[in-house]
């Protein structure tokens, strides 16, 4: 599915590398950061930081070091990689973020306990504010808000969101169940490729798609090739890992999606699967958020050849992390096999040797109707679906929106609490985007203003009332 659009976003891709040559080393005295308090409570509050390239040059890297006061640290971060030393905390570029056009800015998030200001503010070893002296970011110990002032802290009030009120997921029998064995259904938005829409996925949009959406579920789409992990698997990993916080901070659950598509078979890039899900489990093992989803849509490739290559991931996530979900794809571009002329009986007759495992269903409302909708329906109850990705119109990822049967598939997995994540959110130009063209570029994402007739009709859905059972 989707592979016209692919190649055309590939050719993309392929501009923005060669691009990437003409990075020139940093000048000094050349760039500036804002602090900006975004949000705050009694014990803490979160801060936002925009690092800005003030040449007519290209830089390659940034770093920005910032001094707290005795009694107030740095819990958590995003869109960057710390170090600390004391009071001392030192945010260098997650990878993906490091080089700045002229006149380019990138931000990265940070959650603190303690209500203390910095006292010096250093980007590139000079004042924040261009100038040579070190500056002290907030002269006044007042919180200030930014354009979000709902937006929730990492340690939301009890219940309030999805994560506090179900905590540490887990499968039971046919479904996905809570922390007091309920069965669940979590709603929400998938990304679109990092490598090309990475300014769609900030603090703005992950505050739009916790607080006007009221989502669930963010799935982190990876894409491996593509120009995706193969071509810089440290720092797409941090990336994946700053977005993990990004859901976290705000109460959602993270999809960690590894997202195979061409080559079809994944155990062409079962090594790489390896080296990835063994970084990502051990840095996020004591998060309760994160779901793991092993290959995004195998084809050309046998039931057998994926329950091979699931049966090598699989135990190297267990091994950092005992208790997280782990969603399989399955065969026809996950499609239970239906695309291959095959169906589900064949993962049911032969289905993976592990345990606290669903398996995934995709499909895209246009194309895809009656008999895969059957399909669903009579797997169900035998498997654990999740329903990882799906689009309301064509299998392309383009063409018009098929309201009729968007409408009879979300009815379908609502009625049997069938979880699910659309693609895409994003300003792709697709019509399976949920924002309007040049939406990521502006900031803004809240509201229906801003949505496509794919995101107006997904967002509606979302935003009804969960159903989450605590007794």
């Amino acid at each position: 599915m989707r592979s016209l659009r692919l190649k055309l976003l590939a050719a993309g891709g392929i501009i923005a590398a060669a691009s990437a040559v003409a990075l020139i080393a940093m000048p000094a005295s050349a760039e500036t950061a804002a602090f900006t308090v975004t949000n705050s409570w009694n014990a803490g509050y979160q801060a936002n930081v925009v690092v800005k390239n003030d040449t007519s040059a290209t830089i390659s890297t940034w770093r920005v070091e910032l001094s707290l006061p005795a009694g107030t640290t740095v819990v958590n971060s995003w869109n960057a990689t710390q170090a600390s030393s004391g009071g001392a905390y030192t945010f260098t570029p997650a990878g993906w973020n490091a080089a700045l056009a002229a006149g380019a800015s990138t931000e990265f998030g940070l959650v603190l306990n303690g209500t203390g200001r910095p006292t010096t503010c250093l980007v590139n070893g000079r004042s924040c504010d261009g100038s040579g002296t070190p500056s002290s970011p907030t002269a006044s110990p007042t919180p200030t808000r930014t354009t979000t002032p709902s937006a929730p802290p990492t340690t939301a009030p009890a219940g309030r969101t999805p994560v506090a009120i179900n905590g540490q997921l887990h499968v039971c029998g046919v479904n996905l169940c809570n922390q007091y064995n309920r069965p669940i259904q979590l709603r929400g938005m998938s990304t679109h490729g990092l490598q090309w829409f990475a300014n769609c996925y900030n603090n703005a949009s992950l505050d739009a798609l916790a607080n006007d959406w009221q989502a669930d579920l963010f799935r982190i789409a990876m894409y491996v090739q593509e120009g995706g992990y193969e071509t810089n698997p440290a720092g797409f990993t941090s990336q994946v890992n700053n977005l993990v916080d990004l859901a976290e901070a705000r109460g959602m659950y993270a999809l960690i999606d590894f997202h195979t598509l061409t080559p079809g078979d994944p155990n062409y890039n079962l090594e790489r699967a390896k080296t990835f899900f063994a970084a990502v489990s051990t840095r996020n093992a004591a998060k309760k958020n994160v779901i793991y989803e092993i290959a995004n849509e195998p084809n050309g490739v046998s039931w057998t050849g994926i329950k091979n290559y699931a049966e090598q991931v699989i135990p190297v996530i267990r091994a950092n992390d005992p208790d997280a979900v782990i969603i399989v794809g399955t065969r026809g571009w996950s499609s239970l096999g239906v695309s291959d002329g095959s169906g589900s009986s064949e993962i049911t007759a032969n289905p993976v040797r592990a345990t606290n495992i669903m398996y995934a269903f995709h499909f895209y409302a246009a194309s895809h109707k009656d008999n895969y909708r059957a399909e669903v329906e009579r797997a169900a109850t035998a498997l654990p679906l999740f329903v990882t990705e799906f689009g309301t119109v064509s299998a392309t990822g383009g063409g018009a929106v098929d309201t009729a049967s968007s409408t009879a598939w979300l009815d379908l997995l609502d009625r049997l609490k069938i979880s699910y994540a659309n693609w895409t959110f994003s300003d792709a130009g697709e019509g399976s985007a949920a924002f309007r063209a040049g939406t990521c570029a502006g900031g803004t994402y809240a509201g229906t203003g801003v949505l496509s007739e794919s995101g107006a009709l997904i967002r509606s859905r979302i935003r009804t009332p969960d159903n989450f059972p605590t007794s």
